[in-house]
């Protein structure tokens, strides 16, 4: 359980939320690139990326867009949420980690700045080179920008109302060696990203997403049978149920949270058989690979499956 200590407007629609524990305990220690999983008192479970001090293990801060299509996590946030509130917290969990390199390329998009600032504090603190490209729909709507001044022209900051769409391809520059390319932003931020970093070398780019990817259709639209190792059962996937639901249906709890395949909240072994991936993590080499899945999106593509539960 932790108690929100301040609830501070960072930009337009956009508040930073400090949290510390409720018994006045160190919060579990984080890597750059972590977020955690809060269940309000509504009974909603929503996840957020820890943007404060990592070395701080007295409070966590997290910054949080107001969008009013939400499924309503950030409308009772900015609405309800109030210092000395407790919420149940989940976490830390990182499936965005900063991974060694010789110099990074940042590239935020709106609230997608947050997972990226305390990257920038650990390449800082390793001397490593970085640079940030972060965009947004008009300044007044991009929050810590603040924080970033300090960093001087490292820090290359682009409105849309003022620049037009970003110039991805004039920051990357031309492919090469030793570079990490890191994006968080919307879907169409992430797609172009994609794209211009289609001819870098392989695992160069490393995006994060708050919604669920755009995916086709799922490969089957028969049932298939899930082989839960563990428990000795076996269900049938219908199409239209998800294999959480099945194995949940089945007396399986699979902790979950976010259901959209991106939290990685409910990562499961696969032991036999070929997952549809259908989630907003796994990149193509760990898709090939096969041995693990989210169950709260993913399917099967072979008649049966056979899972670590």
């Amino acid at each position: 359980m932790v108690r929100v200590l301040a609830k501070t407007p960072v930009a337009d629609g956009v508040v930073a939320v400090t949290l510390a524990a409720a018994d006045g305990r160190r919060l579990p220690d984080w890597t750059p690139g972590a977020h955690v999983d809060l269940t309000f008192g509504n009974g909603l479970t929503r996840q957020y990326s820890l943007c404060g001090d990592r070395w701080d293990p007295r409070a966590y801060r997290l910054g949080v867009l107001l969008e009013p299509a939400g499924r309503g996590g950030s409308a009772y946030v900015h609405g309800e949420l109030q210092p000395g509130h407790q919420v149940q917290l989940g976490g830390p969990r990182n499936n965005f980690p900063l991974v060694p390199a010789d110099s990074y390329l940042f590239v935020a998009g709106g609230i997608g700045i947050t997972p990226l600032l305390p990257m920038i504090a650990q390449a800082d603190l390793l001397g490593a080179d970085w640079r940030l490209l972060y965009g947004g729909r008009h300044r007044g709507s991009m929050a810590f920008l603040d924080e970033l001044a300090a960093h001087g022209d490292r820090v290359l900051v682009r409105p849309q109302d003022e620049v037009g769409l970003l110039d991805l391809a004039g920051f990357l520059g031309a492919p090469r060696p030793g570079v990490r390319v890191y994006g968080c932003g919307p879907a169409p931020l992430l797609a172009a990203l994609e794209g211009a970093c289609a001819d870098w070398p392989a695992r160069t780019l490393r995006t994060e997403r708050f919604a669920g990817a755009d995916v086709l259709a799922p490969v089957r639209t028969t049932p298939f049978v899930v082989e839960l190792h563990r428990s000795g059962r076996t269900v049938t996937v219908d199409p239209g149920i998800s294999v959480l639901e099945a194995v949940a249906a089945a007396g399986v709890d699979v902790l979950s949270s976010c259901r959209q395949g991106t939290c990685g909240t409910c990562e499961t072994v696969v032991l036999a058989g070929t997952p549809d991936h259908r989630d907003a993590l796994l990149d193509d080499e760990d898709r090939a690979a096969g041995d693990c899945m989210y169950p709260c999106v993913s399917r099967a593509r072979s008649d049966r499956l056979v899972l670590d539960l």
